[in-house]
């Protein structure tokens, strides 16, 4: 019997695809800590190891559907800026950021699938 995942979602609480993940995750008995992505907006820092983990380029971080990329033409902007100048574009603001994010420590998963949680999270666990 394989142990349970102990897993930190970064999310937005108001956010139905964050719930949703959420309910997922802890429905297969996953131990879930869960991060308020506005009151505690991961660093750079923290953002940098988020994505090496994550194997998946940095704009896949970006929250594009989301008003604040909208609001700062952000879809125009992006191409012209170095990493580092949006690792603290992100950090600095929590909706920015493409939610939830979910990590072990080890792997990372970025938005919500169902596939992709029963295959990285849930173990096939039904």
């Amino acid at each position: 019997m394989s142990k349970q995942n102990q897993l930190t979602i970064i999310q937005y609480p108001k956010c139905g695809t964050c719930r949703s993940a959420l309910k997922s995750l802890q429905s297969k008995g996953n131990d879930v800590h869960s991060r308020h992505i506005i009151e505690q907006t991961p660093t750079a820092g923290e953002l940098k190891e988020l994505v090496a983990k994550s194997g998946l380029e940095l704009k896949k971080f970006f929250n594009t559907s989301g008003e604040v990329y909208k609001e700062l033409g952000l879809k125009d902007k992006l191409g012209a800026m170095s990493e580092d100048e949006k690792y603290a574009l992100l950090a600095s603001s929590g909706m920015l950021i493409k939610r939830p994010i979910v990590t072990d420590g080890k792997t990372v998963t970025v938005g919500y699938k169902e596939e992709q949680y029963e295959q990285v999270w849930n173990n096939g666990k039904g």
